[in-house]
């Protein structure tokens, strides 16, 4: 049976102070966005006031000209100042749900991205139950939140992990893994730790029944691939998103293993999944119709040739 695994006392101490202030920080900053929005909402009642007065002008004035730049100038730093505490405040909310998982002795543990992480089938956890956990922890995923002229960070999206990226123990990763039957597959699974003597990771299928003999892989870094730790907000760096077309190994539905599809739509809005078309050759076409793979379990494929 898979144990949640322990956090360190001093970790849960200080995480433990650290959610009262964060919550007030929070607090404080949405009234701050409350603040930015009723001025901004004074702003473009101006603009519309001016834009109704200028309605009984032949020809529009220097004087209007002059008070809808400025009118416009102040609109756009309001809404630029309300996304950044915007930003701000999202970034407490990760690091508040990232303490409070961390501090759930015995229950859970998490991973980089601030999720509980530990949805292992434990015995006597039905299917559907783990299912949901792992439908849980995609649509919890943070969100980068940085501006349009930002760079998007390594492991958000489509974007790679870095040149020197070495998975911490419970980061979540698509691990290829011999079955006994001697067939390779892709699979959700879970970092444990580094073993220098092998210079391999021991990862655990994060569907395994458990027991006695529950199977352990001990895997070199090439035969697995990180998930993403941020979803990408289309709206804003859309470029980060794996496009139309783009090989990519998903997870399918309802199952903890990936499988080689083509990316049919890349989402749209902020709340939506990847369209995939995964390989099936029960079909004419050779794909599945299109399913729903949300950004959390979408990775890039290894092998780019299609089949």
């Amino acid at each position: 049976m898979r144990r949640a695994k322990s956090t360190a006392s001093s970790g849960i101490n200080s995480g433990g102070n650290a959610v009262p202030k964060l919550l007030r920080d929070l607090h404080q900053l949405i009234h701050q966005v409350q603040d930015e929005r009723n001025r901004n909402e004074h702003t473009l009642m101006n603009i519309s006031k001016t834009h109704e007065r200028m309605k009984s002008e032949a020809k529009v004035s220097s004087y209007f000209k002059s008070k809808l730049k400025g009118l416009y100038g102040a609109a756009i730093a309001d809404c630029e100042a309300e996304a950044e505490l915007i930003r701000r405040a999202t970034d407490k909310i990760a690091n508040i749900q990232a303490l409070t998982n961390e501090g759930a002795q015995g229950r859970s543990h998490v991973d980089g991205s601030g999720l509980d992480i530990e949805p292992s089938r434990k015995a006597g956890m039905r299917r559907g139950v783990l299912m949901t956990i792992l439908q849980q922890n995609a649509a919890q995923l943070p969100m980068f939140m940085g501006k349009a002229s930002e760079n998007v960070p390594p492991l958000c999206g489509s974007i790679p992990p870095a040149a020197n990226y070495a998975p911490d123990p419970g980061d979540h990763v698509a691990a290829r893994v011999r079955t006994p039957d001697g067939e390779e597959q892709w699979i959700l699974a879970e970092v444990v730790l580094f073993n220098p003597s092998t210079n391999k990771y021991d990862i655990d299928d994060i569907d395994e029944e458990g027991g006695n003999k529950k199977e352990r892989h001990h895997l070199s870094r090439r035969r697995f691939i990180p998930l993403p730790k941020m979803k990408v907000n289309p709206s804003t760096h859309k470029h980060a998103l794996f496009q139309k077309q783009d090989l990519v190994l998903a997870l399918y539905p309802q199952t903890t293993c990936f499988y080689r599809a083509l990316i049919h739509e890349p989402p749209s809005r902020p709340q939506d999944d990847y369209s995939v078309l995964f390989e099936d050759t029960s079909y004419p076409e050779g794909y599945s119709p299109p399913l729903c793979v949300a950004q959390r379990y979408v990775v890039t494929s290894k092998e780019n040739k299609r089949r």
